[in-house]
């Protein structure tokens, strides 16, 4: 139950259903209060012209027991004078706001809240009525009535106005109050019954189109938990039909997968090139040495350094990879390449090929001056194993680009294996004896700390290799 409620689907759906009922609440409120406000609107007119309707009567001299006043449950309608005595009432009309009402009685305060009911100039600036005039200023305020023994709330109106003799009255007329609040209730009755059944639909929909969207996501889960158990990486996950985040990612994760498979498989022979390539030099020399104990005269001294020097340098190569593939970023000193090209040719005097310097343009990179030189040094290494009688190296400067060039005059590398000899133990010339190509790292060793510099290592020409890296600054 807890996994349930914690899963993506039942906290969208709790989410969508907060959401809606905010909503609901917020414009059901709204409407219920501009529903009353208008319903209060349409009592308030009714109780004006009712209240106009008996003013009119008495402007025009209409006797006060003589007046046409609406029955009390229509409309209770009270006049008073100036003092607030009762001259006319309503049928059945006998009390207003719980005060008694009765001819001769007095009605309580007969002033609205709105206005003066006295027309009089009495100081608090209002208009002075002549006699038959109407103000045409209506109070208008909610209160209650006792019409035939019946207490009901009323919007009630007051009209001031002076009969024809100049005496100053009020009329007071009511709208009932009942439909407006009848039908407030059976709006708000509605929408407590219906609010409720909207949210289940809201919260049920939301939980059915989640569980749709997400049913790839389970998909790819379970295909990822089945690889993570069987360590088969050459298998993928599902890949629904639709072009949306849920494909994407889909698509996605079997690219990572694919890369981590070939990742894991490079890796593999990694180790199983590793572990070929010293087994060579560690069994000739295990023989040398056995040989050595049961006949010392016999001891290939120079064979012994030279399987030692082999099996330094292969183990300095495969320790540098392991570097590189951890992440290793060189250092962001800097490197001044001309420089480097003639320290490193210097101590090359003595090699079977001659290295000739050629233009060296100025100019400094970013990285680990070592790793760079190593670059060079295997990249001469290689230029010397194949070259006749001659190899060059310079250094260019193309834009914000510093290259570093290596040629020979050897029969080059074919066209279509001038990406494969910068893998890992690949050699070309397989004919070639062992301790005399090398173990075929360095051309792999070359790239990845070209790329870790942010430059890059190809074969531009046949027998030209290039270094391309970004110029410092």
């Amino acid at each position: 139950m807890r996994k349930a409620l914690g899963s993506v689907r039942a906290k969208a759906a709790v989410g969508a259903t907060v959401v809606v009922a905010l909503a609901l609440i917020a414009t059901g409120v709204a409407v219920l209060l501009v529903l009353r406000g208008h319903l209060q609107s349409q009592a308030g007119l009714q109780a004006q012209v009712q209240g106009a309707k008996v003013a009119g009567q008495i402007a025009t001299g209409t006797a006060y027991d003589k007046l046409d006043l609406p029955d009390g449950d229509e409309a209770p309608v009270v006049v008073t004078d100036k003092d607030g005595r009762v001259l006319a009432a309503g049928e059945d009309v006998r009390a207003l706001d719980g005060k008694p009402v009765g001819k001769g009685k007095t009605a309580g305060d007969s002033r609205s809240a709105e206005h003066d009911d006295d027309g009089d100039d009495d100081g608090d600036g209002g208009r002075r009525l002549g006699p038959g005039e109407i103000d045409d200023d209506v109070g208008l305020r909610n209160g209650s009535a006792d019409v035939g023994g019946k207490v009901a709330d009323y919007r009630f109106a007051s009209v001031e106005a002076k009969d024809s003799r100049g005496t100053s009255v009020t009329v007071r007329a009511g709208a009932a109050l009942a439909p407006e609040e009848d039908a407030v209730a059976s709006v708000r009755d509605a929408m407590l019954i219906g609010l409720p059944l909207l949210l289940v639909v809201v919260a049920g929909v939301t939980w059915l189109v989640t569980r749709r969207a997400l049913r790839p996501v389970e998909g790819i889960r379970g295909e990822m938990a089945a690889i993570t158990a069987s360590t088969d990486l050459s298998r993928r996950v599902p890949v629904p039909s639709s072009q949306d985040e849920v494909g994407r990612l889909a698509r996605t994760t079997n690219e990572t997968l694919a890369a981590l498979e070939l990742s894991v498989e490079r890796q593999r022979r990694f180790v199983a090139d590793a572990s070929h390539e010293l087994r060579s030099p560690i069994a000739s020399l295990r023989t040398q040495l056995e040989v050595a104990v049961a006949h010392p005269e016999l001891l290939d001294v120079p064979g012994a350094v030279a399987d030692t020097v082999r099996l330094q340098r292969l183990a300095a190569d495969l320790l540098l990879l392991a570097r590189l593939d951890a992440g290793e970023r060189p250092s962001d000193t800097r490197v001044e390449l001309a420089a480097m090209v003639r320290e490193e040719t210097s101590q090359r005097l003595a090699d079977r090929v001659p290295v000739r310097i050629g233009e060296l343009a100025g100019g400094e990179v970013a990285g680990s001056r070592g790793q760079l030189a190593r670059v060079l040094g295997n990249l001469l290494d290689n230029a010397q194993r194949h070259a006749a009688e001659w190899v060059r190296v310079s250094v260019v400067r193309e834009g914000e680009w510093l290259a570093l060039r290596v040629e020979d005059d050897g029969p080059g590398v074919p066209p279509d294996e001038r990406e494969r000899i910068f893998e890992r133990f690949v050699r070309l010339d397989d004919a070639r004896a062992r301790d005399d190509g090398g173990a075929g790292l360095g051309l792999a060793i070359a790239r990845d700390v070209a790329v870790r510099h942010g430059g890059s290592l190809a074969v531009r020409t046949g027998s030209v290799f290039e270094l391309r890296l970004p110029a410092a600054g």
